[in-house]
């Protein structure tokens, strides 16, 4: 334990039964596609782990290493995950929207059938996080996303699903519900599970993206 942060005791890997797996290095990258909506069967612990052994391979300023990987599986975890985002949207709603009365009420409810159908509908969770005492805080913004890019593609490489969160799971509700130090910035949250189904969503075309030589 660290400050009220539980990390993943450093268990050695078990004989994994990979499912959904891809036939090469190039099938993982070109099928990585954000998941919203997953189905409820359990992640194993050792899946998860295999997942965050290859996160922290991903290249850091100066091999600083300045990451944390937050396993949540637990489902009073996950259920206090949901009644942190759910307080933050009332706030929202009360601030900003200005409702009140019936139709605060009718926007909560939504907002919770959204969240539990949605992103809330994973058995598992990983939250990436950056130590800000690190020796080069100024480049763990680059460190943190690396190590997320490398979890999503293990991820996929297993045949789970995955999506990159930011502000639709604030940063202050991973703190609340988490009890997460405030030395340590979140990069992402994502979930983690078998998709309902793949996105088929298509990428644009190669060439739109280069330049040769000069612009």
């Amino acid at each position: 334990m660290l400050s009220g942060l539980m990390i993943a005791p450093n268990v050695k890997s078990a004989t994994l039964t990979i499912s959904d797996k891809m036939d090469s290095f190039w099938d993982v990258l070109k099928n990585r596609r954000s998941v919203r909506k997953f189905k409820p069967d359990k992640v194993p612990y050792e899946h998860l782990e295999k997942i965050v052994d290859i996160a922290r391979m991903a290249p850091t300023a100066g091999n600083q290493q300045p990451w944390k990987f937050l396993i949540i599986q637990d489902k009073n975890q996950i259920e206090k995950l949901k009644n942190e985002a759910l307080a933050e949207t009332e706030t929202y709603l009360k601030g900003s929207r200005k409702l009140e009365g019936e139709e605060l009420k009718k926007s909560l409810q939504e907002a919770e059938e959204r969240l539990t159908a949605g992103y809330l509908s994973a058995p598992a969770y990983i939250v990436v996080l950056t130590d800000q005492n690190c020796k080069y805080p100024t480049y763990a913004s680059h460190d943190g996303p690396l190590a997320a890019g490398y979890l999503l593609l293990a991820a996929r490489a297993m045949g789970y699903g995955t999506v990159y969160i930011t502000d639709a799971i604030p940063e202050i509700v991973t703190q609340k519900a988490f009890n997460i130090p405030e030395n340590f910035k979140r990069v992402c949250i994502t979930p983690v599970g078998m998709p309902v189904e793949w996105p088929t969503k298509e990428k644009k075309e190669l060439e739109s993206f280069i330049v040769k030589e000069s612009f």
